[in-house]
């Protein structure tokens, strides 16, 4: 069986860690992971430098880009630099061909450049957001969120948004399991929404209160099939319900509900992938309710029904 192939393309000034991100994610070996046909290849030859201050070589150039099935341009080196043309032609054909193409970070300034995200909505670093909606008026901007996609083209935010932008690729084609065992390895969270915000603006000390919402989660995701309001929230971490919503956006970096609605989205994806339950069944488990009201919120998220899901996960 022929292994999805992936191209990340690499270029002089490049900085370490955001080329390292679709390495570690698609590149290394995950046990519970699928295995892709990993390569990385540069707009240049001979030895690219580095931010750091240090050389690579990679061993593939452009003309890999003409068969992959995903392409990855990592954090693009100058936003004010346009990319080399012949670098912008190979990306329009790919994704013209049906390939997915990724802009981690920066890397939206190259699709952009390419006229890949011309009425799309996409995202990027937020302190280049102004500057980014400025040169590129034609893309719909959102700078508060940790990743977009829209079609088969995907933009995320800074540094780590490139790690939950991979992740998600890896979650949507082959499931909430795969995913999770990828970001088991790297000891990150195994989902943050796209729609999360990218900022956070303090996180909270290590306190009792931070003890207490700890606990709070844990048993919040425990017990997923009750019912739970932020009330009853509050009442359990023993915190007055705005104290609970203040510290709640501050280590989640989104409110009560969005996130209690993110993980009985979660729980039955799981639920779908890896038993036969009943939709009537996961719906308690998950706390929706309904089948109902799962099915409604299930293809608001996914586009899907749990139905289709289940079917495209389990063969």
């Amino acid at each position: 069986m022929t292994r999805p192939s992936i191209v990340v393309v690499a270029f002089d000034r490049i900085s370490p860690f955001h080329l390292s991100v679709p390495c570690v994610v698609f590149g290394d070996v995950h046990p519970g992971a699928p295995k892709f046909d990993f390569k990385v290849c540069s707009i240049e030859s001979g030895p690219i430098s580095t931010t750091a201050g240090f050389s690579v070589m990679a061993q593939h150039d452009l003309a890999s880009l003409e068969r992959a099935d995903t392409i990855i341009v990592p954090s693009w080196r100058d936003p004010e630099e346009r990319p080399p043309e012949s670098l912008l032609s190979a990306l329009v054909a790919a994704q013209r061909r049906g390939a997915r193409v990724l802009g981690l970070c920066l890397g939206a300034y190259v699709l952009a450049a390419a006229g890949l995200l011309d009425g799309r909505k996409a995202t990027t670093h937020w302190a280049y957001a102004r500057d980014f909606a400025q040169r590129y008026p034609a893309v719909d901007v959102d700078a508060n969120v940790l990743y977009v996609e829209d079609g088969n083209v995907l933009t995320s935010a800074g540094t780590a948004a490139g790690i939950d932008c991979c992740l998600h690729m890896i979650r949507q084609q082959y499931g909430a399991e795969p995913a999770n065992s990828v970001a088991r390895r790297l000891v990150v969270p195994p989902h943050r929404q796209g729609g999360q915000a990218q900022f956070i603006e303090q996180p909270i000390p290590a306190t009792l209160s931070g003890s207490r919402l700890a606990a709070l989660i844990d048993w919040v995701r425990a017990n997923l099939n009750q019912p739970h309001t932020l009330d009853s929230l509050a009442e359990k971490a023993v915190m007055s319900r705005r104290t609970l919503t203040r510290h709640f956006r501050q280590i989640t970096g989104t409110t009560v509900g969005q996130w209690l609605h993110d993980e009985r989205l979660a729980l039955t994806q799981r639920l779908l992938e890896s038993g036969d339950q009943s939709i009537e069944a996961i719906a308690a488990r998950a706390g929706f309710g309904s089948p109902e009201s799962l099915r409604l919120h299930f293809r608001k998220a996914y586009g899907v029904s749990p139905t289709t899901w289940r079917r495209t996960f389990k063969g």
